[in-house]
């Protein structure tokens, strides 16, 4: 291959686009495919896997490769490029200024066609649909599509809601209605302060002209245009026109928040979802995004705010210049001050889109009965997965170690039956063994349940082989998660007695994953084996390559990208991450907050405060003379002499 810019397209041995890239010397990034470094790179690895043909298109300059690569990206889709979600043409809102008579319209072609001018793009038909009533509201434009003569006997309906100024019976002249249409233009381009100052003016003058009703009209509009710009969420004092990408990401799914911000103005926003991002880092992700984004936008702004910084900023810096008739953008990546305010808030606008998708898919009853179905099918369960339990592991190092246990019923969380444990028997960095004792310690508790029960009711209780009736080594006390919404998971410590009539504990589960590979896998099972409950269902989700590994098969199970089963795992072992993690960040602050007074037998949180505030610290404590401490208000030398020994 020549060592020369251009873009490389592989093909699969139908003749298929699996992927398309840019370089700027074509030999050295394809030969770099084919390297030991990517031996690990899951996506890549699959992605050469399927290569058997590769064709290459030369340019002039590595800029013009990356304005080709958006370009065969958004028109043939390749799987493993991230690409816009059902992108087709994006729609825009078209006001063509070479008819006497223009109007706006929904488009989703853009052309280079001098005297027309395009707005978005929009993320869909929705989007740019309210965008074009709240225009139609605040400016009364033909929104017709008959030839305009004049000599209509009457005008229509709209104009008697003030919705069009009457073009059509020769109701206004041509300065009039295109004074509306610069309006219009103006509003989508974020002036809204030049309109209300234009309209207040003509507004005054009608007052002054006795034109009463046509100054009420024109006072109306402005008040219309002022509630509008008062919804804006946020003021920024940089009047420079920026775009602002918040990002937010989990597995498989990715979601683009975009602010328009004109004259200091959030004018609109919109959010878009993306596909093949998987194994991409953020920065890939959005400079991806970007580059399909603008190739074919009408208007560049003077700012690009992203959140991370991206790879090629600065030759997408020169291209976006380009686009922008030679007036420099600047692509930047803010710390502080308002602009970071502005990109937190696109950031959790885009995570809260996501989490109404996935919220949306939940209450989807068909979709969660297809995903029950095709994993029953995929792991060859006896029954219907109907009751998931998945569980993890929090550490770091092996410290403050804890791990737990989420429950999904018909493919709902079902958060009243969380659990968390605190690992008291693995005092080292080993996940298996944690692994190990937090599953032997949960079908503990089921198989003492099922033992009360079996006696309550004179029968026997049936153990699998292998199975022991001696308790766990470690039964230490477990945490519910609050069945209240307003809780949060805060954890309710359970006594022994609590523990014993728990339904969770009690329940038998359909379907048993854990988070992990082989490894984990197989220290559950042992643990299962041992409490004779090795029958149950069990699975590993390894987060590297999103395969399901099962005990007795050496090879995973890769469910499809698209199917719903890998979805609900994924976000079943995401929710006992999540459960996890915020138990251990719990854990491990309040263990930084111990001192070595909490180790003394007999001082109390009223004794070690009495301490710190005669002492200042333990270490002044440890200094003072057993009577100094005996002196302290609720000591007495005995204690005393036990702090100093401890200490």
């Amino acid at each position: 291959m020549p060592a020369k810019p251009g873009v490389y397209i592989f093909k699969n041995a139908k003749g298929a686009i699996l992927y398309v890239g840019k370089a700027a010397s074509l030999r050295n990034r394809v030969r770099s495919y084919f390297g030991a470094t990517h031996a690990f790179e899951p996506k890549t690895r699959q992605l050469v896997e399927k290569i058997d043909d590769i064709e290459f298109i030369l340019t002039s300059t590595a800029q013009e490769a990356l304005l080709l690569e958006a370009t065969l990206v958004k028109r043939h889709q390749p799987f493993f490029n991230v690409r816009l979600k059902d992108d087709k043409h994006y729609p825009y809102l078209k006001i063509d200024l070479r008819e006497e008579w223009p109007r706006v319209e929904i488009t989703r072609r853009v052309t280079t066609t001098q005297g027309i001018r395009y707005f978005g793009p929009f993320a869909s038909a929705g989007s740019v649909r309210r965008s074009l009533d709240l225009v139609k509201k605040l400016f009364p434009w033909r929104s017709c599509t008959k030839e305009i003569t004049g000599k209509d006997p009457r005008p229509c309906l709209e104009y008697f809601i003030h919705r069009c100024i009457g073009p059509c019976a020769s109701l206004c002249s041509k300065d009039e209605y295109d004074a509306v249409m610069g309006q219009t233009i103006m509003f989508l381009e974020g002036r809204t302060d030049e309109i209300a100052r234009d309209l207040k003016r003509e507004m005054q003058a009608a007052s002054e002209g006795l034109e009463f009703e046509r100054a009420a009209r024109l006072r109306d509009q402005v008040m219309a245009i002022e509630r509008t710009t008062e919804r804006q969420v946020m003021e920024v004092r940089d009047r420079t026109a920026m775009d602002v990408f918040g990002l937010a990401r989990e597995e498989q799914e990715a979601y683009v928040q975009v602010f328009f911000v004109r004259k200091g103005l959030i004018i609109g926003r919109d959010i878009f979802q993306l596909d093949g991002t998987a194994g991409e880092t953020d920065a890939e992700v959005l400079r991806a995004f970007v580059e399909q984004f603008y190739e074919s936008a009408p208007f560049v702004p003077a700012r690009v705010i992203l959140p991370v910084k991206i790879d090629d900023a600065d030759l997408i810096q020169q291209w976006l210049t380009e686009r922008r008739d030679g007036k420099p953008v600047q692509v930047m990546v803010p710390e502080r001050g308002e602009k970071r305010q502005l990109l937190q808030r696109a950031m959790d606008n885009a995570r809260e889109s996501l989490q109404q998708a996935r919220a949306k898919w939940m209450a989807d009853r068909g979709k969660k009965d297809q995903a029950l179905q095709q994993l029953q099918d995929e792991l060859e369960l006896p029954a219907l997965p109907r009751r998931i339990e998945c569980y993890d592991i929090s550490t770091i190092q092996g410290t403050s170690a804890v791990g737990s246990m989420v429950v999904f019923e018909d493919g709902n969380p079902k958060r009243s039956e969380y659990r968390r444990f605190r690992i008291k028997g693995v005092g080292r960095q080993d996940d298996f063994a944690m692994m190990h004792e937090v599953l032997k310690r949960r079908f503990w508790r089921m198989r003492r349940q099922t033992e009360q029960d079996g006696a309550n009711e004179n029968q026997p209780l049936e153990l699998g082989a292998g199975a022991t009736m001696g308790a766990p080594e470690v039964v230490a006390s477990d945490d519910r998660a609050s069945s209240s919404p307003d809780a949060q998971g805060q954890a309710e410590s359970l006594t022994p007695r609590g523990m014993e009539d728990d339904q969770s504990f009690g329940k038998m589960p359909d379907l048993v994953i854990v988070d992990g590979g082989k490894g984990q896998v197989s220290a559950a099972h042992d643990a299962m084996r041992n409490l004779g409950v090795g029958q149950i269902p069990l699975a590993g989700l390894a987060k590297r390559f999103e395969e399901l590994y099962v005990k007795d098969v050496s090879e995973p199970i890769v469910l499809d990208r698209t199917s719903q089963a890998l979805y609900l795992v994924q976000r079943v072992r995401d929710e006992a991450h999540r459960f996890a993690i915020t138990y251990h960040r719990g854990v491990r602050s309040k263990s930084g907050l111990r001192s070595a007074l909490d180790e003394v037998p007999g001082v109390g949180p009223k004794r070690k405060k009495a301490l710190l505030r005669k002492f200042g610290s333990v270490k002044a404590v440890k200094e003072a003379t057993v009577e100094e401490i005996a002196s302290t208000p609720g000591f007495t030398r005995a204690v005393a002499e036990k702090v100093l020994e401890a200490l």
